[in-house]
């Protein structure tokens, strides 16, 4: 397995409580401590060329406002995705179910400072016809890992104890188990006034591995997408405005039905390789 083309992710920037009043509060409120953060969305996603991103980001930055802990070239997004021996959240995602869900750990910032104390998300994300529903609370690493891997009830604040009941109902009725990681650098756009709930991300240097989940580990990993593309996604609480969708058309984007996680599980050979699989270079 080749060596990660640039071990060191930004680094992490600290959680903004729930009650700020930024203009970015919407995006940030998924990183924010509290009980239970869930939410309804609909989201597009894109594969472009890298080459194209210049023309995005000055139209992004002329509409929205960066995401205040991603000015400086974005932050690392990691996660160890969960799924059963056979892969059943992977053939729900390639058989395109109208409900599907999975079950992920994920932290944001730098991976090599992840050790027992670090907060991570815990989070079921679950599709309901053309609508993303995420669920997540915020742990320590080591309960996150008690809760997931360990298959026991951990400390938690009120509010959070159904949700804890069903990730261990999941981990248990389906015997769950670490399947595949994934890591990339992203920069995130959010709106403002009667846009506040609309959100576009650029995700690059997509990575993934297929064994070291722990999310510190010093393991190496290699690109699941080829560099010069980037995954982009338009996320909105009902609809995405029509400049947005103007401005796809106009740098000739087209919607993609790619999953970072399924690309990893490919990448791997734990799956044949789909209709949607984006071959890297190593497997052309």
């Amino acid at each position: 397995m080749p060596p990660d083309p640039s071990p060191a992710d930004a680094p992490e920037a600290p959680a903004l409580p729930a009650e700020a009043g930024n203009d970015d509060h919407v995006g940030h409120a998924l990183r924010a401590p509290s009980r239970l953060h869930a939410f309804n969305r609909y989201e597009i996603k894109y594969l472009m060329p890298g080459t194209a991103l210049p023309a995005l980001r000055a139209e992004l930055d002329r509409r929205l406002d960066r995401d205040s802990h991603g000015t400086a070239g974005g932050y690392g997004v990691w996660s160890t995705y969960y799924d059963t021996r056979d892969l059943r959240f992977y053939w729900e995602k390639i058989e395109g179910l109208k409900f599907r869900r999975k079950l992920r750990i994920r932290h944001y910032g730098d991976r090599f400072g992840v050790d027992d104390d670090t907060d991570v998300f815990v989070e079921i994300k679950q599709r309901v016809n053309r609508v993303t529903q995420k669920r997540r609370v915020a742990l320590p690493y080591r309960l996150a890992l008690q809760l997931c891997d360990g298959r026991e009830m951990v400390e938690h604040e009120p509010g959070q104890r159904a949700f804890l009941e069903e990730v261990l109902g999941l981990v248990g009725r389906l015997d769950l188990q670490p399947v595949a990681m994934t890591g990339y650098q992203r920069e995130a756009f959010v709106g403002r006034g009667a846009e506040a709930g609309l959100r576009v991300t650029v995700d690059q240097r997509l990575r993934g591995r297929d064994r070291d989940f722990h999310l510190g580990a010093d393991a190496e990993n290699r690109l699941i997408v080829p560099a010069r593309l980037a995954v982009v996604e338009f996320k909105a609480n009902e609809r995405v405005p029509y400049w947005l969708t103007d401005l796809a058309a106009e740098l000739n984007l087209s919607v993609a039905r790619i999953s970072k996680y399924c690309q990893s599980v490919e990448a791997f050979g734990r799956a044949p390789r789909s209709i949607f699989h984006v071959p890297t270079r190593s497997e052309a």
